[in-house]
């Protein structure tokens, strides 16, 4: 994929690699999590009657959420993808949104855990 040399293409998949593996961890933890600690009490769709315990893990869950229900997830990534200026040079290319809890303050430390997040997958 970089036989062509371009910095600019190994950028953009430098930051493609850093969404997709945040976003399948954050999928790893959506699937184990509620088998541990149990899931949500209440409904997920009051007017379907549709209770947080009704979905399954996994694909499962894909023909159990309404129609709405996915309306929303898309939604919501529409606008974590839109709301930030993602383009080259930027503090959201380079994988920092900012969220210091995840990462430091402190610029070394940063640089250090954004690089160990490139290196471990």
């Amino acid at each position: 994929f970089t036989a062509d040399g371009s910095t600019a293409n190994f950028a953009r998949r430098r930051q493609t690699e850093l969404k997709h593996g945040r976003v399948s961890m954050l999928a790893t933890m959506g699937y184990i999590t509620p088998e541990i600690t149990g899931k949500l009490p209440g409904y997920l769709s009051p007017s379907a009657g549709l209770k947080f315990a009704d979905i399954p893990n996994g694909l499962g869950a894909i023909s159990k959420v309404p129609a709405a229900g996915w309306a929303q997830i898309v939604a919501y990534g529409a606008f974590c993808e839109l709301s930030q200026d993602q383009s080259a040079g930027t503090a959201a290319a380079a994988g920092d949104f900012g969220f210091k809890v995840l990462t430091s303050s402190d610029p070394a430390e940063k640089q250090k855990k954004l690089a160990a997040e490139i290196a471990n997958g």
